[in-house]
């Protein structure tokens, strides 16, 4: 299975996309994170499948598990 997610430095500014497309994992999560559902972002963008929106949110989820906080000296 080819990967859905795709980052290209000449693509979005090289934000992570639903591959094929130029949407982007941000506006995906903000559309979700706004009250929009999955069939109103598929209605509203004929190339994106159900697969790819649950490619980002996967990318999203990843990406935050991946993230780590270093406490630094105030000062």
């Amino acid at each position: 299975m080819p990967d859905l997610i795709t980052v290209d430095p000449k693509i979005m500014g090289g934000k992570p996309v639903i591959a094929g497309t130029r949407v982007t994992v941000e506006y995906v999560l903000d559309q979700l994170g706004h009250g929009h559902s999955v069939v109103e972002l598929l209605e509203g963008h004929p190339r994106l499948t159900r697969e790819g929106i649950e490619a980002a949110v996967s990318y999203a989820i990843d990406a935050l598990r991946a993230e780590r906080v270093v406490a630094t000296a105030a000062g």
